[in-house]
């Protein structure tokens, strides 16, 4: 919980308005079509990442976030590569974000673009937002 209320903390804190905030609460990472994984460093969790599917073949990452002692070592990276391969099992052809816009946000998009996400407009009912970036990356292309 304490990695979560960390992420929720983070998501609020960075500057946009609550109507540019779509971070998912913990009751919503307990609905159907949402998998919320964490990776743990003895007995602390120290990153979590989910999966929401949007339809059978178009996935939404979601609630990624790496504690602040573990930043810059890999541990993002990790749960990314472990959602893009669930992703994969499960037949999915897109995965496709939104992310902040501010600079709070500006090493989750550039993880991203590391791994092949690129702009696009946005998706699912998300609006065009100043405070927000839309994501996709094809997972047909490997």
């Amino acid at each position: 919980m304490a990695l979560l209320e960390a992420h929720l903390a983070h998501c609020w804190g960075a500057g946009a308005p609550p109507e540019s905030t779509h971070v998912l609460e913990v009751e919503d990472l307990c609905t159907a079509g949402v998998t919320f994984w964490t990776a743990w460093l003895g007995t602390r969790a120290v990153a979590c990442g989910a999966l929401k599917e949007l339809d059978p073949q178009h996935g939404e990452i979601k609630s990624m976030h790496t504690a602040e002692s573990c930043r810059g070592q890999g541990v993002a990276a990790a749960m990314l590569r472990h959602i893009l391969e669930a992703a994969g099992e499960r037949d999915c052809r897109r995965l496709s974000l939104e992310t902040g816009s501010m600079a709070a946000f500006a090493a989750a998009r550039a993880l991203y673009t590391r791994h092949g996400f690129t702009p696009c407009p946005p998706f699912d009912g998300y609006r065009e937002d100043p405070n927000s970036v839309f994501m996709t990356l094809s997972l047909d292309e490997g």
